[in-house]
């Protein structure tokens, strides 16, 4: 009984969400008509590529940084800005007074983003699949999937631990999610390889889930590379979640108890 209640709340915070969603139905069209975009104005720059075998790699490698980026950036906006909703709706203080374990709470906003995260992809790589000529003969469709599913954990840890910012400071905690969003952004490889940045900051590479999943993302789909290929970037994966989940359950935790004490846990900012 006490499982089936947590499943049941759990799913209560995911409903909520997409009910959030269809409230501010016409900006997440606009959201994700710029996002259709976005991906599409991304892969056009590699028809400048002369070779046409050339070119329609480089579409594809764009392509896939352009959909795998839009896929994990749902996954860590809609964790990491989980508070910011609250303060928003002003919810926040029944929510954290409500007689539900935080690990449900969050369980339930990182399912939502997988869900919603899935939902957008599919809905950009439909516009690509439509407005590109992409030569998928190599591909290997499972591989891809299942650097999807391997990385999520990852980025859903990150948006845990960026979560914590606006929980502390409702004034510029949002602002710090996107600064930490946009060094992901820079640092991973997803529109070129992360060899091309300077050597300073290329260690950040190795530390970001960001660079393993694109690497098997694109292995994966331009070489038609198999899961015993990539097992040791997939590796990796596993270990980065496996460590950043408890951290960002734990980090938050001590974070709650902090607003709680010096009273920052209100509605607005």
């Amino acid at each position: 009984m006490k499982i089936t209640s947590e499943l049941n709340a759990m799913y209560a915070f995911v409903e909520r969400s997409f009910s959030l969603i269809r409230r501010y139905i016409a900006w997440e069209a606009v959201f994700l008509f710029y996002n259709v975009v976005n991906t599409l104005t991304i892969g056009l720059i590699g028809f400048t590529v002369n070779d046409p075998a050339e070119r329609s790699e480089m579409v594809l490698f764009l392509v896939v940084g352009a959909l795998f980026w839009g896929f994990m950036s749902v996954l860590f906006e809609e964790v990491a800005n989980s508070i910011t909703w609250e303060r928003w709706e002003g919810t926040i203080e029944y929510t954290f007074m409500a007689p539900i374990r935080r690990v449900t709470h969050l369980a339930g906003m990182c399912m939502f983003a997988v869900l919603y995260g899935i939902f957008r992809t599919v809905v950009v790589l439909t516009a690509v699949a439509l407005f590109f000529d992409l030569n998928l003969e190599k591909s290997n469709l499972f591989s891809a999937l299942s650097v999807l599913i391997v990385a999520s954990p990852a980025f859903m840890g990150l948006g845990l631990i960026a979560a914590v910012l606006p929980l502390l400071s409702p004034e510029r905690g949002t602002q710090a999610t996107h600064i930490i969003q946009g060094v992901i952004l820079l640092v991973s490889g997803i529109y070129y390889p992360v060899t091309l940045l300077p050597g300073w900051l290329q260690p950040l590479s190795w530390i970001s889930p960001g660079t393993y999943a694109l690497e098997s993302a694109r292995a994966a789909l331009l070489k038609g590379a198999t899961l015993s290929d990539l097992w040791p970037q997939l590796l990796i994966l596993v270990v980065i979640g496996a460590v950043l989940i408890p951290f960002g359950l734990w980090i938050f935790s001590v974070a709650e108890k902090y607003a709680m004490r010096t009273g920052k846990l209100k509605r607005n900012g």
